[in-house]
């Protein structure tokens, strides 16, 4: 892939944390029909009960979304080259909705993520991604805290 091929490769991936990033419901939906594969080979961190695709990819947004509806991926790094990037995120939220089974508990989370995306003809056609759930589960209080039994 070439230098401008790489740098829209990183666009892509820009507009559409843009879109997680607007909190919208719609706008993001939106974002995943224009930016994402309907057949993304997708490897979501968490089970996802049988849905594959794009599918499974809205639902895991509609759920932190209704969980998280503040939530904010700040992206820390990306490195591109050929038809992947890789993107070190930040998560950030208040836990204002059921997540996981737990009511809303008003903490917030900040934890790290790591994503690698393969991209062809514009859009995202493979994910897979490393989410530090430790961290975000101690955070909601559903495990102890580190260093403690």
């Amino acid at each position: 892939m070439s230098a401008t091929g790489t740098a829209a490769t990183i666009e892509l991936l820009e507009r559409f944390h843009a879109a997680t990033n607007s909190g919208d419901p719609e706008v993001l939906a939106k974002a995943m029909d224009e930016f994402v594969a309907p057949d993304v080979d997708f490897h979501p961190p968490v089970p996802i009960g049988g849905l594959s695709g794009r599918e499974a990819l809205k639902l895991v947004w509609e759920t932190l979304l209704r969980a998280f509806p503040d939530i904010h991926v700040s992206i820390e790094e990306t490195v591109a080259e050929g038809d992947r990037v890789v993107s070190r995120n930040r998560v950030t939220g208040t836990h204002s909705g059921e997540f996981q089974g737990l009511p809303a508990t008003g903490r917030t989370v900040d934890y790290g993520e790591i994503f690698i995306l393969r991209v062809a003809d514009g859009r995202i056609t493979e994910i897979r991604g490393v989410v530090d759930a430790l961290t975000q589960l101690r955070q909601l209080g559903l495990l102890p805290p580190a260093g403690r039994p």
